[in-house]
C-alpha cells in the first residue's frame, strides 16, 4: 500500500462558455503530488503543468500561484496529464489524499466531461480528505487553511504556497505526523488548549488570530 498527496492548481472556466460550465467550472493548470511508501516516507514526486482547454489563465490566478500562458503553451491537455499522473502512481494499491474535498470534486468532473472511460468512482472511493480528518482530531468545526495547519504544528510552510507540489508536500507532512496519536497530541495541545476558551494566548494565536474565532467542540 501507498499514500498518494495529491494538490492541483486550477483556472476558471469563463462564464460565457454557459454549456461548457454546465459540466465544469474549473479546469487544472497544474498536478502536484508526493508519494509515500507504507511507513508514510517520501519515496517519489510528481509536478506538471497543463494546457487549459477552453480559456486562458486570468490574471488573478496568474497572482496566485505564478504560472502564466507561457507556462503552459507548449504542454499537453488535461487527458494526457492525467494519464502521466496515474502511470507514475503505477498501482491502484493505494489511497489519494488531498487537503479538503475541492481536488477529487475537480478531478470527478473533469474526468466525467474530458476522460469518460477513466473510473472516477473507483478513485473517489480511495479519497481522504486530510482537511477534515485533521479538523475533527483537534476537535475544530471550522476548515482550517493548509498554511495555519502548519503553523499550528510550529512550523514553516516550506516552499511557495499555491504551488502545486509545495502544497502537496506540506499535506504530506500533516499526514505522516497524524499517523502518530501522541507525537499529534503532543505538538497540537498548546494549539487545542488556545483554542479552547480562555484568556490563553501565544506566538501561534499572534500569528494567526482568525484561529480564534473557529468554534471546537
Amino acid at each position: 500500500m501507498i499514500h498518494i498527496v495529491i494538490d492541483l492548481e486550477m483556472n476558471p472556466v469563463s462564464r460565457s462558455l454557459r454549456e461548457v460550465r454546465k459540466f465544469i467550472l474549473d479546469e487544472v493548470i497544474e498536478f502536484g503530488a508526493v508519494k509515500l511508501d507504507e511507513n508514510y516516507q517520501l519515496i517519489g514526486e510528481f509536478q506538471s503543468y497543463v494546457k487549459p482547454e477552453f480559456c486562458e489563465i486570468n490574471k488573478h490566478i496568474t497572482q496566485l500561484t505564478g504560472i502564466t500562458n507561457e507556462m503552459v503553451a507548449d504542454k499537453n491537455g488535461f487527458v494526457e496529464e492525467f494519464k502521466k499522473f496515474f502511470d507514475w502512481i503505477g498501482t491502484w494499491d493505494m489511497t489519494l489524499y488531498s487537503w479538503s474535498p475541492s481536488d477529487i470534486k475537480q478531478l470527478k468532473s473533469e474526468c466525467a466531461y474530458k476522460f469518460p472511460s477513466f473510473d472516477r468512482v473507483r478513485m473517489a472511493n480511495q479519497w481522504i480528505d486530510i482537511q477534515k480528518e485533521f479538523d475533527d482530531k483537534i476537535g475544530l468545526h471550522s476548515n482550517l487553511a493548509l498554511k495555519h495547519a502548519i503553523g499550528a504544528m510550529d512550523r514553516n510552510f516550506e516552499g511557495t504556497q499555491h504551488t502545486a507540489l509545495a502544497d502537496a508536500k506540506n499535506t504530506a507532512e500533516i499526514l505522516a505526523l497524524m499517523q502518530d496519536d501522541e507525537a499529534f497530541q503532543r505538538t497540537m495541545q498548546p494549539v487545542i488548549d488556545l483554542l479552547k476558551p480562555k484568556e490563553a494566548a501565544n506566538s501561534i494565536g499572534d500569528l494567526f488570530p482568525e484561529l480564534m474565532n473557529m468554534k471546537f467542540d
